[in-house]
């Protein structure tokens, strides 16, 4: 399990045996080994891990006007707990946060 953070450092995520959780439980993506990419729950691209656990959308993936497909509902993984802030590291050039 990996806590995934924004730019700003608010915890936004969970990655769970390669599927993507929102803080609550509820399963909102799949990460895509070869790819090295997150995508939704309806196969399009959600974004990327950068900096070991920062999810950002990259603005120039070639990646984001594929459809990968459903993966289907992995279900509610639960509450892993609240971090906490992880610090701010600004947005790199060519992210922005994604929105969940």
């Amino acid at each position: 399990m990996e806590y995934l953070f924004n730019s700003k450092g608010k915890h936004i995520a969970n990655l769970v045996n390669g599927h993507l959780h929102a803080p609550s439980g509820q399963n909102i993506g799949h990460f895509l080994s070869n790819e090295k990419i997150l995508i939704d729950m309806h196969g399009k691209y959600l974004g990327e891990i950068v900096q070991s656990n920062r999810l950002l959308y990259n603005n120039t993936s070639p990646y984001r006007s594929v459809n990968f497909g459903s993966y289907g509902n992995y279900g509610n993984v639960g509450n892993y707990g609240n971090p906490g802030d992880y610090g701010s590291i600004g947005i790199p050039g060519g992210y922005s946060d994604v929105v969940l």
